[in-house]
C-alpha cells in the first residue's frame, strides 16, 4: 500500500484517533464534557453565529430558552466527536444499541419490489450512524447497493479519514458531482440501491435550488437531490431521529413517496424541508447550528410548501 505525505504528517493524529476509539465509551463521554467546556467557553468556537442562527429560528423563545438550546448543542456537538471517533473500534451489537431503526420493513418492502430508494437526511444527532442501517435491513450489502452521497473534503487526509469511517458498515460513499454518474450505473446494471442525501448544506454557486421557508428563514434548498431521485425514478423516505438519551438514538423511516411521478415539481424537496423542521423543532439541540446557513439573504421569495398528492 503506497504511504503519501499526508498520511506521515497526520500520523500523530492517526494514532491519537485510534488510540481514543479503543476507550470504552463511558471514558469517551467523560472527554466528550471536557471537551463541551474546551469548545463553548474557552476556544468559543462560532458562538456568535450558534447564538444568532438559533435566535433567529425561534423568535418565539426566550433569551434563557435560547441559551439553554445552545449550552445543549455545545454539548451534543462534544458528544457527536467523540462518538463519531468510536466508529474506529465499536461492535455492530454496540452500535445497534446506540442507533436503533425503526419502519426499516418499509425500505426493505420498496427492495423487495425492485425498487431503489432515496432517504433524506440533515446534519442532525449524529448522521455518521446513519448508514448502519445496513444492520437493520433484511437485505445484505451483496444484494443491494446501500450507499450515501458525501462531498470532498478540500483535506486529503481528513476526506480519506471519513471516507473510511463512512465504509464502516459496508456501504460505498459517491463523490456528490459524480453521484448521479455512478448511481444510473447501478440502475444501469440491474442493482437495487438504498442511498442516503444530507441536502440540507447551503447550496454551492453551482448548485439548482429551491427556496422555501424553513426555520423562519427564506432558505435555499438544494433541489439537485429531487432532480437525481425523479430521473431515476426512487422511493423516497426521510432518516427521522431522536436521541433518547446519551448514545442513544432511534430514527424512524418516514415514507416521502413511492410514487415521485404523481408528484407537482418540488413537492419532494417540501416535503424533506417540513419533515427535518419538524425534527429539529422536537430537539433543536440536535441540528449543526454552527453552519452559516443563512449568510447569503435570498432574493427570491419563498413559496407555500406544496402538498404531497396520494400515492
Amino acid at each position: 500500500m503506497k504511504i503519501s505525505r499526508s498520511d506521515i504528517l497526520y500520523a500523530p493524529v492517526s494514532l491519537l484517533l485510534h488510540g481514543m476509539a479503543l476507550l470504552p465509551m463511558w471514558v469517551l463521554y467523560g472527554l466528550s464534557d471536557v471537551l463541551f467546556v474546551l469548545i463553548r467557553y474557552v476556544v468559543r468556537y462560532r458562538v456568535k453565529v450558534v447564538h444568532r442562527n438559533i435566535g433567529e429560528s425561534f423568535p418565539e423563545m426566550s433569551v434563557a430558552e435560547c441559551r439553554r438550546t445552545e449550552r445543549r448543542f455545545y454539548r451534543h456537538f462534544a458528544d457527536y466527536f467523540v462518538e463519531t471517533i468510536k466508529l474506529l473500534h465499536i461492535s455492530d451489537a454496540k452500535v445497534r444499541q446506540m442507533m436503533e431503526f425503526v419502519n426499516v420493513e418499509e425500505v426493505d418492502r420498496s427492495v423487495a419490489a425492485g425498487r431503489s430508494v432515496a432517504v433524506y437526511a440533515g446534519h442532525y444527532a449524529n448522521w455518521e450512524y446513519l448508514s448502519s442501517i445496513t444492520l437493520w435491513s433484511r437485505f445484505s450489502t451483496d444484494e443491494v447497493a446501500f450507499g450515501q452521497i458525501y462531498r470532498r473534503l478540500n483535506n486529503e487526509w481528513f476526506d480519506a479519514f471519513f471516507l473510511r469511517l463512512r465504509s464502516r458498515f459496508n456501504s460505498s460513499s459517491y463523490e456528490k458531482r459524480e453521484s448521479f454518474r455512478d448511481l444510473l450505473r447501478l440502475k444501469r446494471s440491474g442493482k437495487v440501491a438504498v442511498t442516503g442525501f444530507i441536502s440540507d448544506q447551503h447550496p454551492s454557486g453551482v448548485d439548482t435550488h429551491h427556496v422555501v421557508r424553513f426555520l423562519n428563514h427564506d432558505t435555499a434548498m438544494i433541489s439537485g437531490t429531487e432532480t437525481i431521485i425523479r430521473k431515476l425514478d426512487y422511493d423516497v423516505f426521510y432518516f427521522d431521529t431522536e436521541k433518547l438519551g446519551r448514545g442513544r438514538y432511534r430514527t424512524t423511516m418516514r415514507k416521502i413517496t413511492t410514487n415521485q411521478r404523481v408528484q407537482p415539481p418540488r413537492a419532494i424537496t417540501d416535503a424533506y424541508v417540513a419533515l427535518l423542521e419538524s425534527s429539529i423543532r422536537r430537539q433543536p439541540e440536535l441540528w449543526l447550528w454552527t453552519h452559516k446557513r443563512w449568510k447569503h439573504k435570498c432574493t427570491e421569495c419563498a413559496q407555500p410548501l406544496t402538498p404531497l398528492s396520494d400515492d
